[in-house]
């Protein structure tokens, strides 16, 4: 679309709408927008009326992962682990005025059924624009080995030889081992700042703590294992001691507590994790939009308990 000029009637910018925008432009590119009624070029992002300033601005985010759910207790005294943290991403960033970035909050990991002995669900991904934060793995139920994730889950008991769930680098930890069968507990499972502790005989290991945003509050702590271990500082859901596991923390990505079974015939499911979060955080006054948006410390808070779009 080139550049017309003619000798009579002087010069013609190419034309479109926004519908019709040319889909790969170039930093520079200008033309009329007719759905505007206004001159706009092409900054290198985005898009920009004349007269408008393409203005950016710093931006910190945090965005945690769902917590993995814990494992599930069968009857015959079965233990299950604790669920993993969510993972704890943490970053700064230049936005872009007017330009709107995808918010993606990760769902809570499935508790783990006692009765079918089975392990915890891993939480689902959290996200800011490109940058993603991986569920927590889910504990592992009696004699199974453990899921890996942003934080690994913990192991059951009987399962000393059985892997703990693995932390990915640079959001959370690994899980804990559990404890011989049938008086063993189940291991913690890993947290933002801490793996999940041992089992001990009988008592479970507890979660691995989680780690404090700029805003005060304490996200991705590991769910403590079966029996009676306390879930780490961040949501971490407790251990069951006969009985099912506490669920995470809504909203904190922290993992599920592991289910205990009672020695009989009750078998304990596991709890489920908690679901992610995503904060967006700027010095000053509000300048963007989404979210539910409060203010404290000289700080402005973008805070998404689920899915949408944070516009600069």
């Amino acid at each position: 679309m080139p550049f017309i000029v003619d000798g009579t009637n002087g010069g013609f910018f190419p034309s479109w709408t926004t519908a019709t925008r040319p889909a790969s432009p170039t930093a520079g590119q200008q033309g009329y927008n007719t759905t505007l009624t206004s001159m706009e070029y092409y900054n290198g992002s985005a898009w920009t009326q004349f007269g408008t300033a393409s203005t950016s601005y710093t931006v910190t985010f945090l965005a945690v992962a769902g917590g993995g759910g814990g494992g599930g207790g069968e009857t015959a005294s079965g233990k299950g682990g604790g669920g993993g943290a969510g993972g704890y991403v943490t970053n700064s960033t230049l936005v872009t005025s007017g330009t709107g970035y995808t918010v993606t909050v990760g769902a809570a990991g499935a508790a783990g059924n006692g009765a079918s002995s089975t392990n915890g669900g891993n939480g689902g991904t959290s996200a800011f624009g490109s940058t993603t934060a991986t569920g927590g793995g889910g504990g592992s139920a009696y004699d199974k080995a453990a899921n890996s994730g942003g934080s690994g889950g913990g192991v059951g008991n009987w399962a000393s030889s059985k892997a703990v769930g693995s932390g990915t680098s640079g959001q959370g930890n690994a899980g804990g081992l559990g404890q011989g069968y049938p008086s063993g507990g189940g291991g913690g499972g890993g947290g933002a700042s801490a793996a999940g502790a041992a089992a001990g005989s009988p008592t479970g290991g507890a979660g691995g703590a989680g780690s404090t945003w700029i805003n005060g509050s304490t996200y991705a702590g590991g769910g403590g294992g079966a029996n009676s271990a306390s879930g780490g500082t961040g949501g971490g859901g407790a251990g069951g001691s006969s009985s099912a596991g506490t669920n995470g923390t809504t909203n904190t990505g922290g993992g599920g507590g592991g289910g205990s079974a009672d020695g009989g015939s009750v078998s304990g499911n596991g709890g489920a994790g908690g679901s992610g979060i995503v904060i967006v955080a700027y010095l000053g006054a509000t300048r963007g939009s989404g979210g539910t948006i409060t203010t404290a410390g000289g700080y402005t808070y973008h805070t998404f308990t689920s899915s949408g779009t944070y516009t600069a």
